[in-house]
């Protein structure tokens, strides 16, 4: 069996400085009413706005080069704005996939004026992308995907369909993994490439699916015909399939697969303290040693990150226990406070305890399956 070695990590004075820096900035905005806590905000909370003041703050892009207008800081400072903004509840939904993988994705694989056109706008907090992966009768086999590239002169016309695609009726971009060759009978991930495409495109057309809160988040895209220019193709061709899975270790392995309904259990252990409710701090005490397990986790992936190391194995790991724990943390706190969930309650508890309800389905789908995930973890301790 292969061990899995996560390396401990302490925070230095001056990264808690900077975290009480951006924790005061965020009570200040929620007290001045720019935005109300929500649970799982990063996949519901759009807010173009909220996204513009990050921005200001340079706390988009956080980590990107000085060049394009980002800071070059380290991995855990874009860790902790992240851990906070989702700590608070704060709108975060509509920058997130640029500055979580869309970003370092083009900075990695994308050409200088790719670079010199997107980066600035996503550190911004005014240009917003989508990923297009997933797709109707594949399930979790990404590539059994029909998309598809043909050359033309100058460009790419693409044809095909997207599905679960979070986002995409607010964002700009849409970076889209689609088949430019046939596949290979011996090598069944070649032959896939990722292509730029604006969602203001001829020929793309967006339907929503709806939560069963009624909210829009995912969508299904329909692409007829699409043009793609040439210097809208990220990295090389036939080289999509690897970039892509490079883009997968930045999704699974932070604190949003953790602290999704952390708002929830913050709140809920306010009551409880109010009430003197130790029967129910004590259940709360489990949640809480577990999720702080997990954080220990999730911030020794992402030191690995600061050092280029492979973490795919990590992330995936950390992602299937991450959203255990989500599900988990609403199935307790709903059995220690007898209270009706309701979405629309002006009280805090019990819109946040329906939040947290009707999106947790989600949560063993969203960025791998369960099933897939421990897949992963299996194939990647067992020693061949």
């Amino acid at each position: 069996m292969r061990q899995l070695q996560l390396p401990a990590f302490s925070f230095t004075d001056k990264q808690r400085k900077f975290r009480q820096e951006v924790r005061s900035f965020l009570q200040t905005e929620k007290e001045l009413g720019t935005f109300k806590t929500h649970a799982d905000s990063w996949l519901s909370g759009y807010s173009s706005e909220f996204s513009r003041k990050i921005g200001e703050q340079g706390w988009i892009g956080i980590t990107f080069p000085k060049k394009y207008g980002g800071q070059a800081r380290s991995s855990i400072d874009r860790y902790i704005v992240t851990e906070e903004l989702l700590a608070i509840g704060a709108p975060v939904a509509a920058h997130w996939f640029a500055d979580r993988q869309s970003g370092p994705l083009l900075l990695k694989f994308g050409t200088e004026e790719q670079k010199d056109y997107f980066i600035p706008k996503i550190i911004k907090g005014e240009c917003y992308f989508s990923i297009g992966l997933s797709e109707p009768n594949s399930g979790s086999d990404l590539a059994s995907l029909k998309t598809t590239a043909t050359k033309v002169d100058g460009g790419w016309i693409v044809n095909g369909m997207k599905t679960w695609t979070s986002g995409a009726h607010h964002s700009h971009y849409m970076i889209t993994l689609c088949r430019t060759s046939p596949q290979d009978s011996n090598f069944r991930h070649g032959g896939m490439s990722q292509l730029i495409i604006s969602l203001k495109s001829k020929g793309v057309s967006i339907r929503p699916i709806q939560y069963l809160t009624g909210e829009h988040h995912f969508n299904e895209v329909f692409l007829e015909n699409v043009f793609v220019p040439d210097n809208r193709v990220v990295g090389e061709i036939g080289n999509g399939w690897a970039q892509g899975m490079t883009e997968l270790a930045f999704e699974r392995s932070g604190p949003e697969r953790i602290l999704s309904t952390f708002p929830l259990l913050e709140e809920a252990t306010k009551i409880m303290v109010e009430q003197g409710d130790h029967r129910g701090l004590m259940e709360v005490s489990k949640l809480v040693s577990r999720m702080w397990s997990l954080r220990n986790m999730s911030i020794g992936i992402a030191s690995l990150l600061e050092n280029n190391k492979d973490v795919g194995l990590a992330a995936a790991l950390v992602k299937d226990l991450g959203n255990s724990f989500e599900q988990r943390v609403a199935e307790v706190i709903r059995l220690l406070l007898s209270t009706l969930p309701d979405k629309h309650s002006t009280d805090e508890y019990s819109r946040l305890l329906a939040e947290c309800i009707l999106h947790g389905p989600g949560f063993t789908l969203r960025g791998g399956t369960t099933e897939i995930l421990r897949g992963i973890v299996a194939k990647g301790v067992v020693s061949v």
